[in-house]
């Protein structure tokens, strides 16, 4: 038989207790995203796979915002972030500090997310781009790698916080921290 776990006995951190914890070495580039919504909806995951940080670039909103809260429930509050205009100079210090720059991107000579594994002692970026537009060519051109979801039906593209979602619990579970 299944029972509804009760919010209180799901042992969840505090944010405190979530600042102090071990992260996934894992940070998040949001680049010019248009939907706030989808801005909280990648706070909110990231809270629960205990990514490292988010950098949200150009014209992606920053908290304290209204669509962001609604849809982060709190994990502005718990997840650090800094807000950057210029994607690229994060990107290129990034890359300084040792991090595998890597786009999620539909591209010639991709790497299909299924065949990625991330290697254990290495630190990662993953950049996310506009709903429209995705991942601007020129950073493309800095990344390291580009990680592509496969999609088998007839639309070939999905909500950029639900292709955040399923590349950080990806990574999550394959880089096992």
């Amino acid at each position: 038989m299944f029972r509804k776990t009760p919010v209180e006995e799901l042992n969840r951190l505090s944010i405190e207790e979530f600042k102090e914890t071990k992260k996934t070495q894992l940070i998040i580039i949001l680049d010019n995203i248009r939907s706030a919504h989808n801005t909280g909806s990648v706070f909110r995951t990231s809270d629960a796979f205990k990514i490292e940080k988010i950098f949200l670039c150009g014209i992606t909103a920053c908290p304290p915002n209204k669509e962001i809260h609604k849809t982060a429930l709190g994990a502005t509050d718990s997840v650090e972030w800094e807000y950057s205009n210029d994607v690229f100079a994060v990107t290129k210090e990034l890359k300084k500090q040792g991090y595998i720059i890597v786009a999620v991107e539909q591209t010639q000579n991709s790497i299909s997310l299924v065949d990625f594994i991330p290697e254990r002692e290495k630190k990662y970026v993953y950049i996310f781009g506009n709903e429209v537009n995705g991942v601007q060519q020129e950073l493309i051109d800095i990344c390291d790698l580009v990680l592509e979801i496969p999609q088998y039906g007839t639309k070939h593209s999905l909500n950029v916080s639900v292709t955040a979602g399923i590349c950080i619990w990806d990574f999550f579970i394959k880089a096992k921290i």
